[in-house]
């Protein structure tokens, strides 16, 4: 076994390390964090307007007051994810990240069509969609940016600028030394739409979303590529990587879109088109204690096991692990490289998940809404709150049972190992 681990870790810790350190999966994550208390607010509006206990003529009411505190964030989400990219990824090199922002979200929006039609196919022009600002605008969204932000660094990099004599105020120095990288970048974007538009009589938006986002899509919300992510998840961590943040890197964007057209759906009145969401893997993985799912694992530490160590780890583990912050206990027991633990460590999350995609496939237990739920939110108040139904919260109950029956006997050989080592001590 101690073989196979370190043959595993000499082939995973590389990759990892690379992956954690990619300039674009860093931007990605840092452009996501950014507009994190922007949809919290737009989904604490959503759960509130939409409270199980309220009738249909309240919550049109209560739609009609306040639903711009939803379509101003978490409908335009695209419009904050293009900023940040353009932002951290032109901070990256050194350069003024506003300006590479801006760039970026203007970019983003000549590629985006000023008309749509309507419900009852009536043309409207000079106007955004929604839809094309938030899970529909994702992919193009993203690839705008990146690609915007390249050039403009590009350009500036080459000293391509206009540089101001000394004297002259700060911001407008700057301004001017981007006006070229800029001109350029959003020409060249110009031409793109153009061509696309003249010559072939659609938008990128239609193309990416019809041959790459919709295909992606499809796939991150299947029960199989879950699992996998999953289980890059509690192997890298169980090697001391954050294997949240190096697979969420990739995944996020997948999971976010699902949670946008799941949220348009539920606002709809609609059926729910995903399972698989954000703020499912969020509730049902990491708001069962954090990754792992540990919450269950730290309480029978704390209250079942005999040895002295497992107790006391346990205990100071449980405070934090009611708000799903479990380094205590990776760190503690430890779970990192500890081969007595890892069946239990990479089996649970997978067998928890597959039981809450079936249980909810099956109609038996609802799905996510759609709304971003803190990770931080304790254990079935979370599950209410992601589902709009107090059988979310119980769904989490039954997982942390199932969680339970599946650590006990691995926890009970370490904690004899550990009685058996102090039996020895004290002998």
């Amino acid at each position: 076994m101690n073989n196979f681990i370190d043959n595993l870790a000499e082939k995973l810790t590389p990759l990892a390390g690379k992956l954690g350190s990619n300039r674009y999966l860093a931007v990605l994550r840092d452009a996501f964090m950014l507009s994190f208390p922007l949809t919290m607010f737009g989904s604490i509006v959503v759960v509130l307007n939409n409270l199980p206990f309220w009738s249909d003529d309240l919550k049109g009411t209560l739609g009609g007051l306040f639903g711009n505190g939803q379509n101003a964030t978490m409908s335009i989400m695209t419009i904050f994810i293009t900023f940040g990219i353009g932002y951290y990824l032109t901070r990256s090199y050194d350069e003024d990240g506003i300006f590479g922002g801006a760039v970026s979200l203007a970019s983003y929006l000549i590629l985006t069509p000023f008309n749509f039609t309507t419900a009852d196919g009536a043309e409207v022009s000079g106007a955004l969609s929604l839809d094309r600002l938030g899970a529909k605008g994702m992919f193009i969204g993203m690839l705008a940016a990146f690609l915007a932000a390249e050039i403009y660094v590009r350009i500036t990099k080459k000293g391509i600028v206009i540089k101001m004599p000394e004297g002259v105020p700060d911001a407008v120095a700057r301004s001017f030394a981007s006006l070229i990288p800029a001109i350029s970048t959003l020409t060249l974007f110009l031409l793109v739409n153009a061509l696309v538009s003249g010559v072939f009589t659609t938008n990128l938006h239609d193309v990416v979303y019809t041959v790459i986002q919709k295909p992606l899509v499809g796939l991150g919300s299947g029960l199989p590529a879950t699992l996998l992510s999953l289980f890059f998840v509690q192997i890298l961590w169980f090697f001391g990587l954050h294997g949240q943040i190096i697979v969420n890197s990739v995944m996020d964007p997948i999971w976010n879109t699902l949670a946008l057209e799941n949220l348009e759906a539920f606002k709809a009145g609609e059926a729910l088109p995903h399972i698989i969401t954000k703020p499912f893997m969020e509730t049902f993985t990491v708001g069962l204690g954090g990754s792992g799912m540990t919450l269950m694992v730290v309480i029978l530490m704390a209250f079942v096991m005999k040895s002295r160590q497992m107790k006391d780890i346990g205990r100071l583990a449980i405070g934090p692990g009611l708000f799903n912050v479990n380094e205590p206990v990776i760190f503690g027991l430890p779970i990192v490289l500890n081969a007595s633990i890892l069946i239990p460590w990479v089996l649970t999350p997978l067998v928890v998940t597959t039981v809450n995609y079936l249980s909810m496939a099956s109609g038996l237990f609802p799905t996510p809404t759609g709304v971003t739920v803190p990770w931080t939110v304790p254990l079935f108040f979370s599950g209410m709150m992601a589902t709009n139904s107090v059988m979310g919260g119980v769904l989490q109950l039954i997982d942390f049972a199932i969680v339970g029956l599946m650590w006990y006997p691995f926890l009970m050989v370490v904690d004899k190992a550990n009685l058996a080592v102090t039996a020895e001590e004290a002998a």
